[in-house]
């Protein structure tokens, strides 16, 4: 009987301690997507997994994980003007704004997506999940419709979004995430310089008119238009200097700059993000963006604003005055 009692109280305390453990990782996972991301150390590098590499996923998931690493890579050939599955965008990729379908270090790439979504986004005012970052991506850089929800493409797209930072911690952010923030200049961007800029280290991939160069196969571009009906709209991050100016600073010309060895000095970042951005292209409605107008970033180009700074100065600058008065 003593035994019987014994392994009653000894089953009983196992299923108390599984109870709380399973608590606590809860508690875990929620508090995840409340609080800002972790910064990892400034030294540290993140390395995206190899599909070429992995030996861990097959069947149904590595299919999925290879069709959307294409989706992003070629998203034209399959939602261009002439897409196999849907014409819905402006003809570029998503590897166009997130290099190397989105792995690259300081490429814009998907390193904290895994680890911070879903999560709250003030440009929105809302709590976001992965679809909707996919969705903003096709409504504003391509310029087009988001995807049905329901869809493999989506469901692939997402797996791989996923994928590519599953090593990551949860809320936790690698030193070489998405886009590095550049210092603000002391003066205002200088479209003119810009200019300058783009004729000596752009044109040559992207164009003297900015409409990017097609693939031979003409259904893809090899380099993406950076203004006019083809390229992203209004809405899309890029069109904020700040992340444009990183974006180039770390990343352009494409295949001869990086992090560690750029061929732009900060002045010319900024500069010729200027000058690409005072460029025409697609306009965006973005009334409902930023519902709170003082958490808008101080280089968002569209009033009304909780301060008193023009929109010219929270398009070019000079940035640093308004960002002193929000410390």
């Amino acid at each position: 009987m003593f035994r019987a009692l014994s392994s009653r109280y000894f089953l009983l305390f196992m299923v108390v301690i599984v109870a709380i453990v399973m608590g606590n990782e809860f508690i875990v996972a929620v508090n995840s997507h409340s609080q800002s991301p972790v910064n990892t150390a400034a030294d540290s590098s993140w390395q995206a997994p190899s599909l070429l590499l992995d030996n861990t996923t097959a069947g149904n998931e590595r299919d999925l994980l290879i069709y959307g690493e294409e989706l992003i890579r070629n998203t034209s050939r399959y939602f261009g003007p002439h897409g196999k599955i849907r014409a819905t965008s402006n003809g570029m990729n998503c590897q166009n704004c997130h290099l190397d379908a989105g792995t690259r270090p300081w490429g814009n790439n998907y390193a904290m997506v895994y680890s911070t979504y879903p999560k709250f986004r003030p440009r929105s005012g809302q709590v976001e999940n992965v679809y909707k970052r996919v969705s903003d991506c096709f409504e504003r850089s391509l310029n087009g419709e988001a995807i049905d929800s329901n869809s493999r493409e989506f469901l692939a797209m997402s797996t791989y979004i996923n994928w590519v930072g599953k090593n990551v911690a949860k809320a936790n952010k690698p030193a070489s995430a998405g886009l590095e923030k550049l210092p603000f200049p002391d003066r205002a961007t200088d479209p003119t310089k810009g200019k300058l800029v783009y004729q000596s280290k752009c044109q040559s991939c992207h164009g003297i008119d900015g409409s990017g160069q097609l693939a031979t196969s003409g259904d893809v571009y090899t380099y993406p238009p950076l203004w006019g009906a083809n390229s992203y709209n209004d809405g899309a991050g890029l069109f904020r200097l700040s992340n444009f100016a990183s974006f180039v600073k770390n990343n352009m010309p494409y295949g001869q700059a990086f992090h560690q060895s750029p061929m732009l000095s900060n002045d010319e970042a900024w500069d010729v993000a200027a000058f690409v951005n005072s460029q025409p292209r697609p306009h965006k409605d973005q009334r409902s963006d930023w519902p709170k107008t003082e958490s808008k970033p101080v280089d968002f180009p569209f009033g009304p604003y909780a301060d008193s700074f023009t929109e010219q100065q929270h398009k070019y600058g000079p940035f640093k005055p308004i960002a002193a008065t929000r410390k």
